[in-house]
């Protein structure tokens, strides 16, 4: 996928990243340097003028929006989890359909399959150990963790060809941390492309094999993950300037 410039709230300056096939980008930075107007550019949260300068495998879709986008294989999980990734005061699986549109199992001919949504919230709780007070509880009810699972394995679940990610484990507990991040190392070993954005530096460096840094609406350019250090990228995220590394 390549990403060039847009203006989104935070402005994004000259930004152009690729991530391919069984590889991890992260992109780090301090919250607030445009992690979230870029994060809308890319899912077609807000779309781009020119077509040409978001490409998924090759095609256009800088004009797509997210629906447009999950049909060419792309998958996406926001940073905030209720009022974006799910709706609080809907049942998992009514939020299953809410991003389900294209899954035959749930929705066929514009009609909706409950049984279907209900049986995909319980295979994805299960694949993810999503825990929960009875089989098919409204978001709000599950703890910050266990609605993380819930809403990364939606996505992963998809079989996406790009997966990307804000803030994956924000807010947390370690375990389903561990159960995050390695569901987004093995999505990758299977094929997927992968941009994770985080804050988190230990995370960046445990799972991407590139980094890029965000700095006032920014990108730096990636850098292989073996080849740099968190003071190089503590460096970058504040502004500052190190040698240049080619990915």
């Amino acid at each position: 996928m390549l990403f060039r410039s847009g203006t989104h709230g935070k402005a994004l300056k000259n930004v152009s990243l690729s991530v391919r096939s069984r590889q991890i980008l992260g992109i780090a930075g301090v919250a607030g340097n445009g992690q979230s107007e870029l994060f809308a550019a890319m899912s077609g949260e807000r779309t781009v003028a020119d077509d040409q300068s978001i490409l998924i495998d090759g095609q256009a879709v800088g004009k797509l929006g997210i629906e447009e986008r999950r049909g060419r294989g792309a998958a996406f999980v926001p940073e905030e989890r209720l009022g974006h990734a799910a709706a609080p005061r809907m049942k998992l699986s009514e939020n299953i359909i809410l991003t389900r549109q294209r899954t035959a199992s749930v929705v066929k001919d514009g009609l909706i399959n409950m049984n279907g949504a209900i049986a995909l919230a319980g295979k994805i709780s299960a694949a993810f150990d999503v825990r929960k007070g009875h089989a098919d509880p409204v978001a709000g009810s599950l703890s910050g963790g266990n609605l993380q699972k819930f809403v990364v394995g939606r996505e992963i679940l998809r079989g996406p060809t790009l997966l990307i990610v804000n803030q994956p484990t924000w807010g947390v507990d370690a375990g389903a941390a561990a159960t995050i991040r390695q569901s987004l190392i093995d999505l990758a070993l299977r094929g997927a492309a992968i941009v994770v954005i985080s804050q988190d530096l230990d995370e960046i460096f445990a799972i991407s094999d590139l980094i890029s840094v965000i700095h006032n609406g920014t990108l730096s350019q990636s850098i292989e993950t073996r080849a740099t250090t968190r003071d190089e990228i503590g460096l970058l995220m504040t502004g500052g300037k190190v040698v240049s590394h080619a990915a």
